[in-house]
């Protein structure tokens, strides 16, 4: 099968390079610095979890160069979405697959507003890495789990596209699970990440001391509580104990953890402040969902949204 990445960064790349040695016919939208090491070098993959390697995949900047594929992963930053998204368009033939693993819950919506709903499939990801010098990704974990399945007129059975895609990413050591509806497992994720980013990004900390602190903790929780009550008022079928499974699972994530909207704060990027806090704080206005919580983390996040771009 052939695969196309609009994006080759920390998480495109990573699972680029897995899916290319595992023999995929992989293909990567890059730019920059980026590029030219792809180009010149390869991708290459420091990971104690899939081993260190070096993957061959083409490299372009330009996507009509590669034309049509059998899947599209878009990996970018959603902040990239207004620029990036309409270069999907001669990735795109009659038959291709266009699937989503970007964080919050509009990408699905964005990408098919650009390639149709029955080309978008959608999904989370769980995976910490990193581009530690261009051309190099490093793996700062062992995750590197996706959860994904049809996003518009989901059944009860999983597609035949999801399954095949699925079945390669085994095959290059992704731990992939095929799911019938996205929509369950975007959303979960998103009440977890929501808050964990804003909290990191808005204390400029580590989660281990937000942890740590019994009225941040609790801050915390309600925070999660409000990005919940916006999904459930959004129609999502998230479980009912979903809450305790969260503080659950924060609990047990080391200390050292940042999001990475506080590793791009911390490095004068621009941050994923609208797809994370600025949604969860749109869609609960229009549903009459009060998120007192996440929008004081909003409006403090808010004015570094262009990072240093906005300053010079």
């Amino acid at each position: 099968m052939r695969f196309a990445f609009l994006g080759a960064g920390a998480v495109g790349g990573f699972y680029a390079a897995l899916l290319s040695r595992s023999g995929c016919d992989v293909s990567v939208i890059a730019r920059g610095a980026h590029l030219e090491a792809i180009r010149k070098d390869g991708l290459r993959v420091l990971s104690t979890a899939v081993g260190d390697f070096t993957a061959r995949v083409r490299g372009e900047s330009d996507p009509a160069r590669i034309g049509a594929t059998d899947t599209v992963i878009v990996a970018i930053k959603t902040y990239d979405n207004p620029t990036a998204l309409p270069l999907l368009g001669p990735l795109v033939g009659p038959s291709t697959t266009v699937l989503t693993i970007q964080n919050g819950v509009e990408s699905a919506e964005q990408v098919a507003a650009i390639v149709g709903e029955r080309a978008t499939i959608a999904g989370a990801t769980y995976i910490a890495t990193a581009i530690d010098a261009p051309g190099v990704i490093k793996q700062t974990g062992s995750h590197r789990r996706v959860v994904f399945g049809e996003f518009f007129g989901a059944t009860d059975a999983v597609s035949d596209r999801v399954r095949t895609i699925e079945s390669l990413m085994k095959a290059a050591d992704i731990d992939a699970h095929a799911v019938a509806d996205a929509r369950p497992a975007i959303w979960e994720k998103f009440i977890y990440l929501a808050p964990f980013a804003a909290f990191t990004g808005a204390a400029r900390l580590p989660l281990g001391p937000i942890w740590a602190d019994a009225d941040s903790r609790r801050a915390f929780l309600q925070a999660v509580t409000e990005v919940e009550a916006v999904a459930r008022a959004s129609g999502a079928k998230v479980p009912s104990d979903l809450a305790p499974k969260v503080e659950q699972y924060v609990a047990a994530i080391p200390p050292s953890t940042r999001s990475s909207l506080l590793i791009d704060l911390s490095q004068g990027r621009r941050i994923e402040v609208e797809s994370l806090l600025g949604a969860v704080v749109r869609r609960g206005r229009a549903l009459g969902v009060p998120t007192p919580m996440m929008e004081a983390l909003y409006a403090v996040l808010k004015p570094h949204a262009a990072g240093l771009q906005e300053k010079n």
